[in-house]
């Protein structure tokens, strides 16, 4: 029997959802279109064939959808409010959408009959298209970050009776990394993908971070000043990161190579979010006046931008090796080499389903540890999960018994109960991603990452076996006697 670490009393848990991945209903009441809508239409495909104009049809079917939310015994649930379902054109002059309003007031007010707490992601990577056209997008530190601020107030206005979780952005190092340094993920740009006709990979993705980050301070620092007072909210960010150790671990070179690929992952937005300070000393040194810098009013606004929690995003862990050549301009990862195996030739975890999640339970645990040590605030594991091997070639009937998924899980949570325990970290909830099998971004429809299997021809929803499972490893584990574990 697998060891089981109690968890506290009040430890909350869910499921997590992004909106574009799962809502569909892309032309419906008068919903804007994103810049996803537009990269997973473009000839030659770059998601696969896939895109989310159905998607899990969550749209119409989001009763059916809380319903399993009650059968598996889940009170808390994370979705995202799509920006261009708020605001068709984005801008602070635009007008709003009453119909998209309508749509999340239905969502919240039946998430809160049925007693579960909704927590509220303001952008899920899904930027509306027209602030693309219209100026560059997140390329434009000024203009997002004054647009964002207004999307956010309107969703504060208007929901924030009854969300009283907020997290202002999702993964900002895959927007700005993905988006403008790959170009694997939408809008695309890159001067180093062949695929993408636009971008700059050597400056595009630090511009876009400083927006990220600025826009974040803008979107909190108004809950903070007009909001929090009366609604009695909480507000934080969800930064996703690997954990890294060195290849080499007698090496170090490695020890300094892995402490700095965590650098450029989490400290390039958490230093000046959760500490207001410059980004990491590694990151100066490498990218030069590459990096934006920081002027005494962006400091003043990350100030009074202060958060309640630090939301993570967790799949998997690496080994970092480093490099003797200098970094080339187009290096995101602090130049080191990243591995699966260490020098001795041991995997850093058990392979999953997608080629880059392996299973790192003990590295989850010293990925909890050091961020609380870091940066002081209570965590909120707002993702965390993985496809099994080979799921997405299997029937519903063979998918739905997810041994490794559920394993995984348990073996996760284990970490966070030790990490809680014994090193004293202040973890107080955890999402598992994802509610359901849905659109995985570039990967398009075959990575199956949902605790509920989704026929993608007739949508029909079918409980995977982990899904069932978790209210009883949860129920074992929260408020339980450490003297019995």
């Amino acid at each position: 029997m697998p060891s089981v670490t109690p968890l506290p009393s009040t430890f909350k848990w869910g499921f997590a959802t992004a909106a574009y991945q799962i809502e569909g209903a892309v032309h419906e009441d008068g919903r804007g279109q994103s810049i996803w809508d537009t990269f997973c239409h473009l000839e030659p495909s770059r998601t696969k064939g896939a895109n989310g104009d159905v998607a899990c049809d969550h749209y119409h079917r989001y009763e059916e959808d809380f319903d399993l939310l009650t059968r598996y015994g889940a009170k808390e649930y994370r979705f995202s409010i799509a920006w261009s379902r708020i605001i068709p054109r984005g801008g602070r002059d635009d007008p709003v959408n009453e119909a998209g309003i309508a749509f999340y007031n239905r969502l919240i007010d039946s998430l809160l009959e049925r007693g579960i707490t909704p927590w509220v992601t303001l952008y899920h990577w899904d930027l509306p298209q027209e602030l693309h056209d219209r100026y560059g997008g997140w390329l434009d530190v000024e203009e997002s970050q004054k647009d964002f601020e207004r999307y956010a107030r309107v969703c504060y206005e208007r929901f924030g009776d009854r969300v009283k979780h907020w997290i202002t952005l999702n993964e900002p190092w895959i927007v700005s990394i993905f988006g403008y340094a790959t170009g694997g993920n939408a809008p695309g740009r890159s001067s180093t993908n062949p695929q993408s006709t636009e971008g700059n990979t050597a400056t595009e993705p630090w511009i876009v971070g400083k927006a990220l980050i600025m826009s974040h301070a803008r979107a909190a620092a108004l809950y903070n000043r007009e909001f929090r007072q009366s609604q009695q909210g909480q507000i934080g960010i969800s930064l996703n990161g690997d954990y890294y150790e060195p290849w080499d671990a007698q090496d170090e070179r490695d020890r300094a190579a892995a402490e700095r690929r965590m650098q450029f992952h989490i400290g390039w937005f958490a230093d000046p979010i959760f500490l207001a300070q410059d980004y990491p000393a590694c990151m100066r040194e490498q990218l030069g006046d590459r990096l934006p810098g920081f002027s005494p009013s962006d400091f003043a606004m990350l100030r009074e931008a202060e958060l309640d929690f630090y939301g993570m995003n967790y799949y998997t862990s690496q080994y970092a090796r480093h490099r003797d050549e200098p970094a080339p301009e187009t290096d995101y990862i602090g130049n080191v080499d990243e591995c699966q195996e260490n020098n001795q030739g041991l995997p850093v975890g058990e392979p999953s389903g997608v080629h880059w999640l392996r299973s790192c339970p003990d590295k989850f645990r010293k990925h909890l540890t050091r961020v609380y040590r870091l940066y002081g605030k209570p965590i909120y594991i707002t993702e965390n999960g993985c496809p099994c091997p080979g799921e997405d070639r299997m029937t519903c009937e063979e998918a739905v018994k997810d041994t490794y998924r559920l394993r995984y899980f348990e073996e996760h949570l284990e970490a966070v109960g030790v990490s809680n325990a014994e090193d004293k970290a202040d973890i107080r909830g955890y999402f598992a991603w994802s509610l359901l099998d849905n659109l995985e971004w570039s990967d398009g429809y075959g990575v199956r990452f949902g605790v509920t299997f989704t026929n993608y021809e007739t949508l029909e929803r079918t409980p995977k076996q982990s899904a069932l499972s978790l209210k009883r490893i949860f129920e074992e584990r929260i408020g339980a006697d450490p003297s019995r574990a």
